[in-house]
């Protein structure tokens, strides 16, 4: 049973990496309202014509559902578990996995809203962060917490594990800053505001509402980085070691697709490097 409820809480976390990428290709190809304004249902239907836009939006819909089957059978199988338990951190599990149900009917009603309300900002925010929230959990249920089985070569010298611990949660919240902010200047039109790199348009002070909105994400990315450095030269805690190499991919990534002019594919390839160092995170302060 405890093997069953593992693999399901990776197979859901994988699920939900798949589908904040997927909805990124939704919003990158303006396929937001493929389905109209309906829903539940598809332009009406249950099984619409499927040009392109479409495609998009009803296979986005559909790898919802699928990772709600997931979700909702993960807290089954938790709650049959929970029953013999009587273990903490299986406890932790089991109760991160009722956490992930409740953040999956939030993020279907944000979706519900999003679409009724013609995708507003504010609310595609709140359907990422939902997402990653939930991604998050997964991975909570899906492995345990390691402050008990940190070896000598895992931190420096005279570390106690919760010294490594509690950077990680920093460096988690200050990675959900980031990814949140992101997703504010891609949906408010600023990703296009900041030319070159890796200041806005030659300035540190760029003058301008959406200069300022993608400015502040590259500060935040910045201050992530730094913050990685300081964890890794005096930790050495593997973990954190492995999500700042992500982190500095992820900075490459954004760099050229500023260069570039924003191609899709690339805005794409940043929210899955995006989603992966948030995944990073959060197994990193485990």
């Amino acid at each position: 049973m405890t093997r069953r409820f593992v693999s399901l809480a990776w197979a859901a976390a994988a699920a939900t990496y798949l589908l904040i990428i997927l909805g990124a290709i939704v919003r990158i190809t303006g396929s937001g309202l493929g389905c109209g304004e309906h829903w539940p249902l598809c332009n009406g239907k249950l099984l619409p014509p499927l040009d392109l836009p479409t495609m998009i939006e009803y296979g986005h819909r559909l790898a919802a559902a699928a990772v709600s089957v997931l979700v909702v059978a993960l807290a089954v199988v938790g709650r049959l578990l929970r029953k013999g338990a009587g273990n903490r951190e299986w406890d932790a599990r089991v109760r991160a996995s009722y956490v992930a149900v409740g953040l999956l009917v939030l993020q279907v009603a944000l979706g519900a809203i999003t679409v009724k309300l013609d995708l507003p900002a504010w609310t595609v925010v709140l359907h990422l962060g939902t997402a990653m929230l939930l991604l998050a959990a997964l991975l909570v249920a899906a492995r345990p917490r390691r402050a008990s089985s940190w070896s000598v070569g895992d931190v420096s010298p005279g570390l106690r594990p919760g010294l490594v611990w509690r950077p990680g949660l920093i460096a988690a919240g200050l990675g959900f800053v980031t990814v949140l902010w992101g997703a504010l200047t891609a949906n408010t039109g600023a990703a296009g505001a900041c030319t070159g790199f890796p200041l806005c348009n030659g300035q540190f002070m760029p003058t301008g509402a959406l200069q300022h909105t993608h400015w502040t994400h590259r500060l935040l990315a910045y201050a992530l980085t730094a913050y990685l450095l300081v964890w890794v030269w005096k930790t050495r805690a593997p973990g954190a070691r492995h999500v700042l190499y992500l982190v500095l991919l992820q900075v490459a990534v954004a760099a050229t697709m500023v260069l570039l002019g924003l191609p899709a594919p690339l805005q794409a390839t940043h929210v899955a490097v995006g989603a992966g160092v948030w995944a990073g995170l959060v197994l990193a302060a485990r």
